[in-house]
C-alpha cells in the first residue's frame, strides 16, 4: 500500500504499525521518527517555523487568515506523481496543517481516488481510537489494535501509581508564550490521568487566551509550559526574552521552583503514541520519587535555569 500522512501523529503510527517503508509523502513537520526523513515531503508552511517569535507567528497567522490566504502549501503536481492509496489528514486545526478544503481539490484532480482518513481527535482516548482507524485503514488492524491496547495498557499502569496519592496538585499547562494561552483538547485529560487537576481548562475543551493575572489567580501550583511545537531549547530561549521585559512573568519564588519547561513537539503538541510519554512525565513532575527520572531533553525546572530572577 502506498500511504501519504499529512500528520506527523499519524507518521508516528504508521512507522509503529511497520510501515515506514510504504510511506510515499508526509509533511514537513513529519519528523519522528528518523525512518522516514527521507520520504518527500507533500507541504510547506507559508511562515518559516524557524527564527520567529511566538508574537510574530501569531500576528503572521492572523494575517495570512485575515487576508484569505492559506498557511500550508501542497505540492499537488506532487501528490499526484506519488500515487497514494491512503491518505491521513487531520480536520482539528487548520493552523497545524493542511486543509481538508485543499485536499478536495487535490483530490479531484487526481485519476484515481485514494482512501482519504480524516482525524479529529480532542482527547487522549480519541487518540487511541485514531490508532485502530489507521490500522484499519492500512490493512494491518491485527497491530493497530495490539498498539492501542499496550498505550491504554501503559494509561492504567500511570492510573495506578498516582491513585493512591492525598494530593492531586494544581495545574496550569500554557500552550503559546504570546499572547497567552492555556492549553486544551487532550492536555487537561493528561493532567488528569497524571494525578493533577488542571484548574483553568477541561478535557476536550479548546485552547484558549488569558492573561497573566488568571494564571495566577487560579494559584497553581505547579505551571507547565508547553509552547505549541517547541522543544525544550526554544522555550527556554524565548522565556528568557518575554522573562527580560518589565511586567511579564511575575513568579514567585515558590511557583518559579515548580515551573517546568517541557518538549511540547515530542510529548504535548501531537495526538499521537508519544502523548502517553507524555503523560508519564507528568505524573513525574506532579508525583516526585526517587525512582523519577527526568532527562533534561524532556523537562527542565525554571527555578534552576538561569533565566529565573528573584522578584
Amino acid at each position: 500500500m502506498r500511504i501519504c500522512s499529512l500528520l506527523p501523529s499519524a507518521t508516528e503510527v504508521i512507522a509503529l504499525l511497520g510501515l515506514s517503508d510504504e510511506l510515499v509523502g508526509i509533511s514537513h513537520e513529519c519528523d519522528y521518527p528518523p525512518s522516514v526523513k527521507n520520504v518527500p515531503s507533500m507541504a510547506e508552511p507559508m511562515i518559516p517555523p524557524h527564527g520567529l517569535s511566538s508574537d510574530d507567528i501569531d500576528r503572521q497567522v492572523h494575517q495570512l487568515v485575515a487576508s484569505g490566504q492559506r498557511l500550508y502549501r501542497l505540492n499537488d503536481q506532487l501528490l499526484r506523481q506519488a500515487q497514494p492509496d491512503l491518505i491521513l489528514s487531520q480536520d482539528l486545526c487548520h493552523v497545524c496543517a493542511v486543509t481538508p478544503d485543499q485536499l478536495h481539490e487535490a483530490l479531484c484532480a487526481m485519476p484515481q481516488q485514494p482512501t482519504l482518513l480524516t482525524l479529529n481527535p480532542s482527547t487522549v482516548h480519541d487518540v487511541i481510537d485514531d490508532v485502530v482507524r489507521i490500522g484499519d485503514a492500512a490493512g494491518r488492524s491485527a497491530e493497530g489494535r495490539r498498539l492501542a491496547a499496550q498505550l491504554r495498557d501503559r494509561l492504567t499502569a500511570i492510573q495506578f501509581r498516582v491513585q493512591n496519592s492525598s494530593h492531586r496538585p494544581r495545574v496550569v499547562c500554557i500552550e503559546w508564550l504570546s499572547p497567552l494561552y492555556v492549553a486544551g483538547h487532550w492536555v487537561p485529560e493528561m493532567v488528569q490521568l497524571a494525578g493533577g487537576q488542571d484548574v483553568l481548562a477541561k478535557p476536550g475543551s479548546s485552547s484558549r487566551v488569558v492573561i497573566w493575572d488568571e494564571i495566577l489567580n487560579a494559584a497553581p501550583e505547579v505551571l507547565i509550559v508547553m509552547p505549541c511545537g517547541f522543544s525544550v531549547e526554544r522555550t527556554h530561549t524565548e522565556l528568557l526574552e518575554l522573562m527580560q521585559q518589565p511586567g511579564q512573568w511575575r513568579l514567585s519564588t515558590d511557583l518559579a521552583q515548580h515551573t517546568f519547561l517541557v518538549d511540547a513537539s515530542s510529548y504535548f503538541s501531537r495526538p499521537g503514541p508519544r502523548l502517553i510519554d507524555g503523560i508519564e512525565l507528568l505524573a513525574a513532575i506532579l508525583h516526585p520519587s526517587d525512582h523519577n527520572h527526568i532527562h533534561e531533553s524532556m523537562a527542565c525546572r525554571l527555578g534552576l535555569l538561569p533565566i529565573y530572577q528573584h522578584p
